[in-house]
């Protein structure tokens, strides 16, 4: 048996392989494990959006007859309170979807961690091929 310090070169080398083999392994877990948590996130966020919605959207509608009629008490006829409040509503559903999409970007979803792992560990295997 060989000490450590003895070891030869296509030893030293296939112990340099197997321990970027089981790095590359681990790294792919972490990937794995991140994407998973951010999916059960993701899920869970979804889930309570739906939710909310249920009760929501019901009080909303409500709300946008109360302030058509409000602007009817107001002097203006039906169809332009009407046509007021839903471009109110239109105006400000799409600046909450517009907000919504670039928070879902794939930058917000990339796996930070990972690749922050990744970038590591290349720097380590460059320094162990030295």
């Amino acid at each position: 048996m060989h000490s450590t310090n003895n070891r030869s070169i296509p030893e030293l080398f296939s112990d340099a392989l197997g321990q970027l083999a089981k790095l590359v392994s681990n790294e792919f877990e972490l990937a794995r494990a991140e994407m998973t948590d951010k999916a059960a996130k993701a899920g869970r966020a979804a889930a309570l959006i739906a939710a909310g919605a249920v009760f929501f959207i019901p009080a909303l509608v409500m709300i946008l007859f109360a302030v058509a009629a409000a602007l009817m008490h107001a002097g203006l006829s039906d169809p332009v309170a009407y046509l007021i409040t839903g471009v109110a509503a239109a105006a400000a559903g799409g600046a909450l979807v517009w907000t919504g999409l670039s928070r879902v970007s794939g930058d917000a979803l990339k796996p930070k961690v990972t690749l922050e792992q990744m970038e590591r560990d290349k720097i380590a295997a460059r320094e162990m091929v030295r």
